[in-house]
C-alpha cells in the first residue's frame, strides 16, 4: 500500500508559527522523516505567511525528488495579479492545486466579506482544487460547494479548533458533515494526533473518524499529519491509523493514499 502524507509544510526562513519549531524544516528533513515511516509521498504546502519563498522551495523539491512530492501552492490572493496567478502557477512543476488559510487578523474575513468572491469561479476555471482552513465557515463553503460543482474544495484538519483537544477540538462536526452531501468535497484527515486528549494509539480519536468516514466514505478522506506540529512521531502518525480495527484494509489503502492521489489527479 503506498501511503501518502496529505499535509507537510517546508521552510527555511521565517518564524514558524507555534506549534511548529523554530528551525527550519527542509526537504532533507522530510526525506529522512518519509523514509524511517514508511512514506511513499508527501504533499507540500508552502507555508507562505511565514516564509514568503516556501512556495520555490517546494519547486525545488519536486525537481530534487520527482517521486516524492507535489505541492498544493500559496500564491498570493490579494494582489491585482492574483486572479492570473491562479491560472499560471498550475503549471508549476508538481502543482496539483492550492491551499489557503485565512487565520491572522488582517484576513480572517476575507472568506465571508466578498473579497475572495473571485477566487471561487477562477479556481473552478482553471481545474484547480483548493484546500481550504474553513472550520470557521463550514456553511459558507457549502454554499461555494454549490455554486461551483467543477470546484474540487478539501477541507483542512477536519475543521477541529486549533489548540483545542477532546471533543472540544470537533464542535462543527455536524456541520462538516452536513457538506458531504457535495460530491466535490472531501476532508483531510491531517494532524489527528494533535487534537487528542489521550496518548498513543490516539482512541480519542476514534468516534470523530467514524462520523466522517460515516459521512464521506474512504475516496473523500486524506490521511496526513502536519508533522512538524505532532506530538508524536511519524511513525506513531501512520500506525495509529493503521491499526484501527473498524475501517477494512481497502478503504485504509484509499484513506492514506490512493484517494488523495485520485481526487488531485497525481498519477502514480
Amino acid at each position: 500500500m503506498p501511503i501518502v502524507d496529505a499535509q507537510v509544510h517546508l521552510w527555511r526562513t521565517g518564524i514558524a508559527h507555534p506549534p511548529h519549531p523554530a528551525k527550519p524544516f527542509l526537504v532533507e528533513d522530510a526525506i529522512s522523516g518519509m523514509d524511517e515511516a514508511g512514506i511513499d509521498r508527501a504533499l507540500v504546502h508552502p507555508p507562505a505567511s511565514w516564509d514568503p519563498l516556501s512556495n520555490e522551495q517546494a519547486v525545488e523539491a519536486i525537481q530534487a525528488y520527482p517521486e516524492r512530492f507535489a505541492i498544493l501552492g500559496c500564491p498570493s490572493v490579494d494582489q491585482p495579479e492574483s486572479p492570473e496567478l491562479i491560472r499560471e502557477w498550475k503549471e508549476r512543476p508538481g502543482m496539483l492545486g492550492y491551499r489557503f488559510y485565512f487565520n491572522q487578523p488582517h484576513n480572517r474575513a476575507w472568506p465571508i466579506d466578498g473579497t475572495l468572491d473571485w477566487l471561487w469561479p477562477a479556481a473552478e476555471e482553471a481545474g484547480t482544487p483548493l484546500a481550504l482552513l474553513a472550520g470557521d465557515w463550514l456553511p459558507l463553503l457549502g454554499e461555494i460547494a454549490a455554486r461551483h460543482p467543477a470546484l474540487k474544495l478539501m477541507v483542512d484538519h477536519m475543521g477541529a479548533v486549533r489548540g483545542a483537544t477532546g471533543d472540544a477540538a470537533f464542535p462543527k462536526m455536524k456541520e462538516l458533515t452536513a457538506l458531504s452531501r457535495f460530491s466535490n468535497v472531501a476532508v483531510k484527515l491531517t494532524g489527528g494526533p494533535f487534537y487528542a486528549d489521550d496518548t498513543y494509539p490516539f482512541k480519542s480519536l476514534h468516534k470523530h473518524y467514524r462520523a466522517m468516514y460515516d459521512a464521506f466514505g474512504p475516496h473523500r478522506l486524506f490521511w496526513g499529519t502536519d508533522i512538524t506540529k505532532m506530538p508524536c512521531s511519524w511513525k506513531e502518525c501512520v500506525t495509529h491509523f493503521q491499526e484501527i480495527d473498524w475501517i477494512p484494509d481497502a478503504d485504509k489503502d484509499l484513506i492514506m493514499g490512493d484517494a488523495v492521489c485520485d481526487w488531485l489527479g497525481w498519477k502514480r
